[in-house]
């Protein structure tokens, strides 16, 4: 039997154990050290007692570490969370922070689709099959599918023998390329939506605990809210982006139409101020900043305005018609002149590459005022070739009294008391109309007058010198029509004249010059009647003989009224003779060498063409005129003066 000694002392060992147990526990030491085999049975039962409590104790204490730790790793989660700010920084952090925190193989996110109404892999981390990170989740579909359906957390222990989920090909595919048997998921929800679902997976069976479910459901709370968060800064940066943009597009904006409106003040107030089509080129060159052309319809520069700006293709000027719009070729913008289906030109922009479509639209309608001014310019061309006309045809038809004839002239910037030439203008090879617009030209840049005159076209320009014939100015003006409208055109001119009462008279020589030109097949040519010898004193009204015979031997009676010679009878003798110089000398009482040296002084004195047949006949017919003058003696006829 124990004795009292035996008693206390195995007392003193229950509570010694005790207080070990209370070590234990302090310690946190495993369950296995709990264990004592030394013990009688009354404190074996006490010490039992005691270590269930002990062991309950460090659950307890266990379950509040572990819950102490999951709550600073949950905390942690949200600062970190809440610094990142790029969408795929925070979907990353997110599943790589419940690997940590579950300590599972596999954690993986996906996010829901609501155009295609399914959920897709978004993250994974732990993953190593592609196809199980491209994989699509319909609503309903395994258990991924499930929880975004339901926005309730779904976990199995094995998930190719669980039924409770709808499995399919593609899913069940991936899974077992993956490896993965355990699954947990929980939704990722704001509010009563749902954006997607966490899950944490391990590759071997097993049970999730509600502790782990509880821990990735608090860690999905904070991802979707720092989900949404970097989802409405990232909306947010896009549209400070798009405002940003916006606002550029605003000032670029307001910048077109600002230029616009200037370019619009300039345009309307150079049009009434009566500006042509220079100023247009001008002002659209400095608000564009580029060179400029402008052509009529014939492809005639009418004005530049800026550095080399190269003339439009015809090809450009068609496009440009076609489509009624400025077009780029060759770089240069090209936008043709229209007035309704009319083309009255074409209008080129160069050095401006990038031209927008504000600052297109503002070249279009640079092209709309230079077709008004072209419609203008025409309208009051048309207008004073009209006035002009009726002036010259009053003129040429004595249709008005001389005074008003002349006051209507010098409002018209023409001055008839200048002595003014009359040319008749004549051709076939081109029609009558560009005729008259280049006769028009030279009426404008000589300060006279152009016009249709039955069928004739009619020049009318002071004379270039006073006193001489207008031949030389036919014949010059015959080259340069030639010129412009590289066909023959035929000039009879007349005059000069002083006074309106003049004009219809020279106009009826002229004409008569003209008909003479084509008679004797000189088409192409100019001349005033004196100009055709005998046959222009016979068609001439006034029967000049004075004038013919100086014209044909004034060189040869000059000679002799200053030498006292009589190169004249010789000449006549020469041509009674036959042209025979022995003949002519036998008739002269001299010898044929003196007969020889006369004709050679003849010759220097008429031209080497004085024999050809056409002159030899004018020299006869003037010295039979002259003679007869001689024989009634000297006076007003004498020619040699």
């Amino acid at each position: 039997m124990p004795t009292t000694e035996d008693s206390g002392t195995r007392g003193t060992g229950a509570l010694s154990r005790l207080r070990t147990l209370l070590d234990l526990l302090d310690q946190g030491a495993p369950v296995e050290a709990f264990q004592d085999p030394e013990l009688s049975d009354a404190e074996a039962a006490v010490v039992a007692d005691a270590t269930r409590v002990a062991l309950r104790i460090r659950r307890t204490l266990g379950q509040h570490r572990r819950r102490e730790a999951e709550l600073a790793a949950l905390f942690d989660t949200a600062g970190d969370l809440a610094r990142l700010r790029e969408p795929d920084a925070v979907l990353k952090a997110i599943v790589h922070r419940a690997k940590s925190l579950l300590g599972t193989d596999v954690t993986y996110l996906s996010l829901n689709d609501a155009e295609a109404g399914d959920t897709y892999m978004r993250v994974t981390d732990g993953s190593v099959s592609a196809a199980f990170q491209q994989v699509r989740l319909g609503m309903g579909e395994g258990l991924g599918g499930l929880v975004a359906e339901t926005a309730r957390p779904y976990s199995t222990g094995d998930y190719r023998d669980d039924r409770r989920f709808r499995h399919t090909t593609t899913i069940d595919t991936a899974v077992t390329e993956e490896g993965l048997r355990a699954i947990l998921g929980v939704p990722l929800r704001l509010g009563t939506r749902v954006i997607g679902v966490l899950y944490a997976a391990d590759r071997t069976a097993r049970t999730f605990t509600p502790d782990e479910v509880a821990l990735l459901s608090s860690l999905a709370d904070h991802a979707a809210i720092a989900i949404d968060g970097a989802r409405l800064l990232d909306e947010t940066r896009t549209a400070l982006v798009e405002l940003n943009a916006a606002s550029r597009t605003i000032e670029a904006h307001n910048e077109a139409m600002r230029r616009a409106e200037d370019a619009h003040d300039r345009l309307t107030d150079l049009v009434l101020r009566g500006g042509d089509v220079t100023d247009v080129a001008t002002a659209i060159g400095a608000v564009l900043q580029g060179g400029t052309l402008v052509h009529d319809a014939e492809g005639a520069e009418l004005a530049r305005a800026g550095t080399d700006p190269r003339p439009p293709s015809a090809e450009a000027v068609t496009a440009s018609r076609a489509g009624g719009r400025a077009v780029f070729v060759h770089g240069a913008w090209v936008c043709a002149v229209l007035a309704g289906q009319e083309l009255l030109g074409s209008i080129a922009l160069t050095g401006r590459a990038d031209l927008d479509d504000a600052d297109r639209r503002l070249f279009e309608r640079a092209s709309l005022v230079t077709a008004l001014l072209l419609l203008l310019r025409r309208s009051v061309a048309e207008t004073e070739d009209r006035i002009r006309g009726e002036l010259l045809g009053d003129l040429l038809t004595r249709a008005a009294d001389p005074a008003g004839l002349s006051a209507r002239a010098r409002r018209l910037g023409v001055d008839l008391g200048h002595p003014h030439a009359v040319f008749v203008l004549h051709t076939t090879a081109v029609p009558r109309a560009r005729l008259l617009v280049a006769a028009a030209r030279i009426a404008q840049a000589r300060k006279g007058l152009a016009g249709p005159h039955h069928e004739d076209v009619v020049l009318v320009c002071p004379a270039a010198a006073p006193g001489g014939g207008p031949g030389p100015a036919a014949a010059g003006l015959a080259g340069e029509l030639r010129q412009a409208l590289a066909a023959p055109v035929t000039v009879g001119a007349a005059g000069p004249v002083t006074g309106p009462a003049e004009f219809a008279d020279a106009y009826a020589e002229a004409r008569r010059c003209r008909t003479a030109l084509c008679a004797l097949g000189r088409e192409g040519t100019g001349a005033a009647l004196h100009d055709l010898g005998f046959l222009g004193v016979l068609l001439g009204d006034q029967t000049d003989l004075g004038g013919y015979v100086r014209q044909t031997l004034g060189p040869v009676l000059a000679y002799d009224a200053k030498r006292g010679t009589d190169l004249a009878h010789t000449l006549r003798a020469y041509f009674d003779a036959g042209a025979s110089r022995s003949r002519a000398a036998e008739a002269l009482h001299v010898h044929v060498n003196t007969v020889v040296q006369r004709l050679e002084r003849i010759g220097s004195l008429l031209g080497r063409d004085w024999q050809r047949p056409e002159r030899a006949l004018e020299l006869q017919l003037a010295l039979r005129i002259h003679q007869v003058n001689r024989h009634d003696g000297p006076g007003p006829g004498d020619f040699a003066a």
